[in-house]
């Protein structure tokens, strides 16, 4: 199987799989934002939870506060992201009601 360049500077995976949700080895492409964060949740087949942390900034105060999200994200075989690996994820199109970030790296 071949491996597509999916444009940012992520390096391939090792394994390959079949999902037509990949962004390596499937036809899903990637556009708009990139998150980092912790994975969370992996119990869903093929759908990770992942936590982003990041500063708001609070004007009143002129100071910045910490916040999470989380995020629901498609995780291919080739990558198998489990629970508490740090992972990158990637905006795509949407997969499914709540899914519309796919992960890009471990």
């Amino acid at each position: 199987m071949v491996v597509q360049n999916i444009g940012l500077n992520v390096p391939s995976p090792t394994k390959t799989c079949d999902d037509k949700f990949c962004p390596f080895h499937g036809r899903l492409s990637i556009r708009g934002k990139t998150l980092s964060g912790t994975v969370v949740n992996d119990r869903m087949t093929k759908t990770i939870v992942v936590e982003h942390e990041f500063f708001h900034y609070v004007r009143k105060y002129m100071r910045y506060e910490k916040r999470r999200s989380k995020i629901m994200a498609r995780n291919p075989p080739c990558i198998e992201a489990k629970r508490g690996d740090e992972v990158m994820i990637a905006e795509c199109r949407p997969i499914s009601k709540e899914v519309s970030f796919v992960v890009i790296k471990k």
